[in-house]
């Protein structure tokens, strides 16, 4: 593995409403290394690794551009945010254009004239409509408000998974840095015992030591090679676990390289002061973290609901107008003819006049006119009718649906506590855990370590002894075997404890 020492505490503080390790674990990026940014992943794809060793930072903001449940979220988000604007739109006045053409054969009724004629009939209607509503018991701006709340939680849910995704990843990143350091634990016992195994052949050619003695030097670089085996397989493990949380293709994992941090000795750190402080972090915590956030603006949601359950009790006014006209091809028009005129005789009798009297005859011009088609447009010009209309619907009875809803929304309410009660009460927990987790590694790193000092003290005394001929081969493996499982008790302690406290900050 290529390797390289970078500034563990460069960021002191993680910053404010960012990711949980992001902006304390990866102040492995102070000197970071250099590589080449990759192209953006296609949706459902595994992207293709850039160039160089991974730093956490690197590894970290990688995996929240190309994690898939990172996109599910933001994908999430962005459908509440269209649920939200469709609900401001329901503001808005609604409007409709209709157009409708029939046939109609035999003995028909004229639409417009509501004769009946035997003759083939087509008829064209058209209208215009809108409708607003003028109130509605604040439904409609209740449930905007609902859906402005809902879309700032899903960015919090959004927030929350890069965070989880975060921690996942630095989690990862430390178990692969952990197996790097107990593969580079187990190759310096290997040379040493390889070392052993030489001096023992030689001692045994020159009759000092026992046969015997030269078996268990074998038997225990064979012990050594199976260590550094398991070792190589968790570290196989850990980065095949960091590549598909960071949405990396699988064979990647053979050639994955980071860079390695230089760690403080945590027996050197304070885990009691006001910086690590469960209660303090607890304070900041609960102001910061988004599925916090997203737990609280759930209740506010449902006791907008609550208002929208409420507004069922309240009449609604509506008002809606419109315009009509249609075309009736049966239709026929009267037209004056000014070039014509129909001579109509009148005739006067005077009741004054002696028998015999003729009557006297006038001859009046009458207009005269031709019947002719209706035309398209002339049609829809007459036919033309307009209307303007108000409704007020007064909710009397309808079957307690209303009274439940309101029920309903109360409990939905006392659920959306218990939940950011429960969000609040688990995240306290997480702290604590973490924090006595934090102090049990580094008491546990503090006990090792003196333990390793003991042990390898004890471990030369036995070499020295072994190699003289004063002590047999089983004792001196329990000897080494000690001071093996001692070191790697104080290596997994170390990174617990930096994990624990990271998580912390």
């Amino acid at each position: 593995m290529k390797r390289r020492n970078t500034s563990f505490f460069h960021l002191a503080r993680p910053r404010p409403l960012g990711l949980v390790v992001v902006g304390t674990l990866l102040a492995t990026a102070s000197a970071q290394a250099q590589t080449t940014p990759a192209p953006p992943a296609v949706l459902g794809q595994p992207a293709a690794a850039p160039s160089g060793p991974w730093t956490l930072q690197a590894a970290v903001d990688y995996a929240v551009a190309h994690n898939l449940t990172v996109r599910q979220s933001e994908l999430t988000a962005q459908q509440q945010a269209a649920v939200t604007r469709l609900n401001r739109a329901a503001l808005l006045p609604t409007a409709a254009l209709n157009g409708t053409q029939s046939f109609s054969f035999g003995t028909n009724k004229d639409p417009f004239t509501n004769q009946f004629q035997a003759v083939n009939v087509r008829a064209n209607n058209f209208s215009a409509q809108g409708q607003v509503t003028l109130f509605s018991g604040f439904q409609l701006r209740n449930t905007i408000k609902q859906g402005v709340l809902d879309a700032q939680a899903t960015l919090a849910d959004v927030e929350k998974a890069r965070n989880d995704l975060s921690l996942n990843v630095a989690s990862s990143f430390l178990q692969l840095l952990l197996a790097q350091e107990l593969i580079r634990a187990s190759e310096a016992r290997m040379s040493t015992v390889r070392e052993q195994v030489s001096r023992s052949e030689k001692l045994l050619k020159a009759g000092a030591v026992a046969e015997g003695n030269v078996l268990d030097s074998r038997a225990q670089l064979a012990g050594e090679e199976r260590t550094l085996v398991t070792a190589q397989n968790q570290l196989a493990l850990a980065q095949l676990a960091l590549v598909q949380q960071m949405n990396l293709d699988p064979a990647t994992a053979r050639r994955f390289e980071v860079v390695v941090p230089t760690l403080p000795d945590p027996s050197t750190l304070t885990t009691a002061s006001g910086e690590l402080d469960p209660n303090a972090t607890y304070e900041i915590a609960r102001q910061k973290l988004p599925e916090i956030k997203a737990a609280e603006l759930r209740v506010l949601s449902s006791q907008r609901n609550l208002d929208i359950a409420k507004g069922g009790y309240y009449p609604r006014l509506t008002m809606a107008g419109g315009i009509s006209t249609g075309f009736s091809s049966v239709r026929n028009q009267s037209v004056l003819r000014t070039d014509k005129f129909n001579l109509t005789p009148v005739y006067q009798v005077d009741p004054a006049a002696p028998l015999g009297y003729s009557p006297t005859t006038y001859i009046i011009p009458q207009p005269a006119f031709d019947v002719l088609p209706y035309r398209f447009l002339d049609q829809l010009r007459d036919n033309r009718g307009e209307f303007l209309q108000f409704t007020l619907q007064v909710p009397i009875l309808n079957g307690l649906q209303t009274r439940v809803g309101v029920q309903r929304a109360q409990i939905n309410i006392q659920q959306s506590e218990v939940r950011a009660e429960q969000t609040r009460l688990q995240l306290r927990q997480s702290i604590e855990q973490s924090y006595a987790d934090a102090l049990a590694a580094q008491r546990r790193f503090a006990a090792s370590s003196r333990q390793v000092e003991a042990l390898a003290l004890a471990f030369r005394n036995a070499e020295i002894r072994f190699n003289n001929g004063l002590l047999n081969g089983t004792d001196f493996n329990i000897a080494r075997n000690n001071l093996t499982a001692a070191e790697s008790d104080m290596i997994q302690a170390k990174y617990e404890f930096f994990f624990r406290r990271k998580v912390l900050d």
